[in-house]
């Protein structure tokens, strides 16, 4: 059963395990024997197989696209709507070595005293046992094959013997993806499993167990962001295993419900956004990438007939000049849907609308880059399955964002603008999609 949750005491975050004595196997036990899996789920594409005769884990297909979950299971995980999830390393396990990082996969012992004797309990409570592990270094180190990948494996092969008769399910994010916490490909694979069992997850009875909380010294607040972003309850080691209370700071970063509400769509909002009756014009949009762009040209303009200029589609300034100075000449509005983030860039615009004779609006997204980066976050891993751009979208680094910030120049009215209006950031997809972007979104 897990310990009511405290918001009060304190407590060190150092392990006790130096006084626990090495309770780490050295060789693989044989009571614990592969078991086949009861169904083959969506998310795998090939049976459960183990990947050495000797391992008492069943490893099955990595999950993702790119194949950058690996899955395994211990035993015959029973699929049951309670579900105590819990990180892996600085959690249930950690370097007997005394190290940062395991030196192979026999440098490890459990992390306190009654890790286990918390494990069986948990189980023989009603609770499905999942472990779910960021392991990105383990696949980096792996791009010129599988041998560390193999090591990892070895290492839970030993824990996994050490469960003695309790069964668990393991995942483990081997890349930046949605898979890594706190981004919630894992949870979603889990739910997946038992959802195709028939059952669905208890979440107000369900809780995660792990060490990156945020607190000082903390190396990140990953597994408490996860548990947030999963609805269910989150405690620190110390508390669960050791029935310390923690006191928690508030956590850190970038969360959409720190947005203002209830914003206009557009400022100045006293008066149309589109001239009446309808006139040949330049529009230019100012903002990151992510912005919002292009779903609101397609919103609000694409209906009156004005034309889309994008660079990414017609890979040259030149050539959306080009085709702006068409779009004049046939009568009919031009939006440029680019970056546009410097005065340089904007001039070029400037210059042909003078030469046309025609006037040029701005405008500009109001949208951070911090949000604009949790969009991009959200459009390329995050999409439901069911949405046309799912898979579609490429992941842009951070650098390319903050590359904007550090080049952006205020547009201003003396650039020869008719007006400047700044359009807020307002989400726009189904429920299941807001339930999605609205969450804590990292790499």
């Amino acid at each position: 059963m897990a310990p009511k949750r405290s918001e009060s005491g304190g407590g060190s975050k150092r392990s006790i395990a130096e006084s626990t004595p090495d309770s780490s196997p050295e060789r693989t036990t044989k009571k614990a024997k592969p078991s086949e899996p009861k169904a083959v789920f969506s998310i795998f594409d090939n049976p459960a197989k183990p990947s050495t005769s000797r391992s008492p884990v069943t490893w099955h297909t990595p999950l993702g696209q790119h194949k950058t979950c690996q899955h395994g299971t211990y035993l015959t995980p029973p699929s049951r709507p309670k579900v105590a999830a819990f990180d892996l390393d600085g959690t249930l396990i950690e370097p007997k070595s005394g190290a940062k990082f395991a030196k192979d996969h026999m440098d490890w012992r459990w992390w306190g005293l009654h890790v286990l004797k918390k494990l069986k309990q948990a189980h023989e409570d009603g609770f499905s046992i999942v472990v779910l592990s960021n392991q990105s270094q383990a696949h980096r180190k792996a791009t010129i094959g599988t041998a560390n990948i193999e090591e990892w494996k070895k290492k839970i092969g030993l824990v996994a013997s050490a469960f003695g008769d309790v069964p668990f399910r393991i995942l483990a994010a081997n890349a930046k993806d949605e898979f890594r916490k706190p981004m919630i490909g894992m949870w979603d694979a889990v739910e997946e499993v038992l959802r195709n069992d028939g059952v669905e997850i208890d979440h107000a009875s369900s809780f995660f167990v792990g060490d990156a909380a945020g607190r000082p010294g903390d190396h990140s607040s990953a597994d408490r962001k996860l548990a947030d972003n999963a609805g269910i309850r989150f405690y620190v080691p110390e508390e669960y295993f050791n029935g310390r209370p923690q006191h928690l700071p508030p956590l850190k970063g970038f969360h959409p419900r720190t947005l203002p509400s209830h914003l206009p769509l557009f400022t100045p909002s006293s008066s149309p956004l589109f001239p009446s009756p309808p006139v040949p014009e330049i529009v230019l949009f100012v903002g990151p990438p992510s912005a919002g762009k292009t779903t609101f040209f397609r919103k609000h303009f694409a209906p009156l007939k004005y034309q889309h200029v994008n660079q990414d589609t017609l890979k040259t300034k030149t050539k959306c000049l080009q085709m702006v100075e068409q779009v004049i000449q046939a009568g009919q509005g031009a939006v440029v849907d680019n970056t546009n983030r410097d005065k340089k860039t904007r001039k070029d615009y400037m210059v042909l609308a003078e030469k046309l004779g025609v006037p040029v609006r701005c405008l500009q997204f109001n949208v951070s880059v911090a949000l604009a980066y949790h969009n991009n976050l959200f459009r390329a891993f995050c999409l439901p399955t069911d949405h046309p751009d799912h898979g579609r979208r490429e992941f842009l680094p951070y650098s390319i964002y903050a590359g904007f910030a550090n080049q952006m120049e205020e547009p201003e009215l003396a650039e020869g603008f008719k007006e400047i209006r700044k359009i807020n950031w307002v989400f726009e997809g189904t429920d299941e999609e807001r339930k999605r972007w609205n969450r804590w979104l990292e790499l």
